[in-house]
């Protein structure tokens, strides 16, 4: 008879105690130990070799030959972009991301449309018929992508010995169980477990593994803080879900850069990428114009473009003002409303300020500060702002506007879409040897640009 016990888990980072504490000794956290059973079997075979690899010998540094890592170019650009130039051979990559956001429907409209190797799709959520459905109604079909709905460890290895894949993609890593240990599937030492297994296959191998991940209700990859460790790239898929535009962000790359990003926008049929953000998130009515809309440049990674703030003012109709914002920091715009009142003189203290970033997006770029001061005043006065102007600064407690990063590249921006006026933070282009053919408007402080601005 096999004995059990119940052993403690960190769930951040996987350390192991007899009994509960309240503080990790390993990782520093609290209240992230979690109860599982295992039996002595278990611990004694955790340890085996399994994964479909060979014994390893050690080499010396300088016996390694120094080579490009080989990479798969996937149908999707945005995706290659966020994996800094497509998947590497022998990469673990996890992607997580809210329940329908989309993380299935992403890799599956990707692996339908490669040719040139065997793929094998593991699923521990759907059947096969409702794969089956999904691929239909993505409008593609491949004979060399194979589906196994498999939620066992070691029946997953079995058919990969017999099909010999050249990519892997598992559906999700919280469904997959092995038989050497007595705990549910999901759970700390589960997931731990499937996750180096698959690790150790795809470096011997050198065939990558792609992961789907499920995220728990604090936006984090649900599991054991030790799966991001254990993994290549880690990239997250966000958005919302009334809203038709996904990111697809690095938060984690071995093998590239994490400041890019991937834009896609949900349609019928799958996910289809945008290649012009700008114009995405920019209102199409430009011939109108109104008071308490503005333009703003902010960046995601090294890549700008263009958000549409709208701001509305109004007398507050109870004794306590209103403070509404959706996309935006609301103790930022509480410090920027406070700035305005000290520093420039206007009353706001008295009425509601609603602000809104158009297109869904959450903004937390500093020199977006500048167009939010714009859109509120704007709105106060009931004066309309030019739809060809572009504010582009930071706003500091004094009323000073600071200078940003990448101000190069976001007025080339403004620039490539039209635009024929920006207001920049004074000498921020210092040194800047492009000579732009839009109005550069150069501001040092918010009563300046407001006097420039309504002159």
């Amino acid at each position: 008879m096999v004995k059990t016990k119940n052993i403690f888990f960190c769930s951040n980072c996987g350390y192991e105690s007899p009994k509960w504490l309240g503080k990790c000794p390993g990782c520093g956290e609290w209240n992230s130990f979690v109860e599982e059973k295992v039996s002595k079997s278990s611990r004694t075979s955790a340890g085996k070799n399994k994964g479909l690899v060979e014994r390893t010998r050690p080499v010396r540094l300088s016996e390694i030959e120094s080579l490009e890592e080989p990479r798969i170019a996937l149908p999707s650009k945005e995706l290659n972009r966020v994996l800094g130039g497509g998947l590497v051979a022998g990469s673990l990559t996890l992607i997580g991301g809210e329940p329908g956001i989309g993380k299935s429907t992403l890799l599956l409209q990707n692996i339908l449309s490669i040719r040139n190797r065997t793929i094998l799709y593991v699923s521990g959520e759907e059947s096969a018929t409702q794969l089956k459905l999904r691929a239909d109604r993505l409008g593609k079909v491949s004979d060399n992508t194979y589906i196994l709905c498999e939620t066992s460890l070691e029946g997953i290895f079995t058919q990969i010995e017999n099909i010999k894949p050249g990519l892997v993609v598992v559906d999700s890593i919280q469904t997959i169980a092995s038989t050497d240990i007595e705990s549910a599937a999901g759970s700390v030492s589960q997931v731990r477990e499937c996750a180096a297994s698959l690790l150790r296959y795809a470096k011997q191998s050198g065939v990558p593994v792609l992961l789907i991940g499920h995220i728990n209700k604090d936006g984090a990859i649900a599991g054991p803080k030790v799966l991001e460790h254990i993994v290549d790239t880690v990239l997250q898929f966000e958005g919302d879900r009334q809203y038709l535009y996904r990111i697809l962000r690095a938060i984690k790359n071995r093998f590239g850069s994490t400041n890019e990003i991937g834009i896609y926008e949900m349609v019928e049929k799958g996910l289809k990428e945008v290649s012009n953000p700008s114009e995405m998130l920019l209102s199409e009515n430009r011939d109108e114009e109104m008071s308490g809309i503005t333009i703003g440049v902010t960046t995601e990674g090294v890549r700008p473009f263009l958000v549409e703030i709208q701001a509305l003012v109004s007398s507050a109709a109870y004794g306590t003002p209103q403070r509404s914002v959706t996309g935006f920091d609301q103790r930022r715009l509480n410090m920027l409303l406070a700035v305005l009142e000290k520093r420039a003189r206007f009353r706001l203290a008295q009425k509601d300020v609603f602000l809104n970033v158009a297109g869904g997006l959450k903004i937390a770029d500093p020199a977006m500060d500048l167009a939010v001061v714009a859109a509120v005043m704007s709105s106060n006065f009931d004066v309309s702002i030019p739809r060809s102007t572009v504010f582009i600064g930071e706003v500091g407690l004094s009323g000073e506007i600071r200078t940003v990063t990448r101000i190069e590249q976001r007025v080339a921006e403004v620039e490539k879409l039209g635009f024929q006026r920006a207001f920049v933070p004074k000498g921020n282009l210092k040194g800047i040897k492009k000579n732009f053919k839009i109005e550069i408007v150069e501001v040092s402080k918010v009563e300046e640009c407001f006097r420039r601005l309504f002159e």
